[in-house]
């Protein structure tokens, strides 16, 4: 079984391994659990999805609006998440209005990639990537945790 925040309400929603987990609307808001495309969240929303999350891995790019590498790299993030998803939520956190959570996750640099599974980080990078080289430091990074 899944469980997956909804980025639209925050609700918590189970979805079963056995359904389309793109086709899955949350049962508070009606929104769907996955768009294709990154949600931007808060420290708040970060931390409900890291902690809540299960089943499916959660892939964060921490970035800056004056970046310019972030600028750059977020057309191929979200180029990831239409190669990613469902197995993978992909949300984007603003470091510069979201200083307090940046520091928390311990990021020194943007553009930060940290991907985490059922609540902690299994991986982190700095700097820009394709979204090629997005979609196979993820998928190495969960084979290296699965193995």
């Amino acid at each position: 079984m899944r469980q997956l925040v909804c980025p639209a309400c925050g609700a918590t929603n189970r979805a079963p391994q056995d359904r389309n987990a793109l086709a899955a609307k949350c049962g508070r808001c009606g929104e769907r659990l996955f768009s294709g495309v990154p949600a931007e969240v808060s420290g708040a929303q970060l931390a409900a999805h890291t902690s809540k999350t299960r089943g499916v891995a959660v892939l964060v790019d921490v970035w800056a609006p004056w970046c310019g590498p972030c600028r750059s790299m977020a057309p191929q993030f979200a180029a990831a998440a239409a190669r990613l998803e469902p197995d993978v939520r992909l949300l984007k956190l603003n470091s510069e209005a979201e200083p307090r959570a940046a520091g928390a996750l311990g990021v020194s640099g943007v553009p930060a990639l940290l991907l985490y599974r059922d609540g902690a980080v299994i991986a982190r990078s700095a700097g820009l990537m394709s979204a090629a080289q997005i979609v196979a430091w993820t998928h190495q990074a969960l084979a290296q945790v699965s193995a």
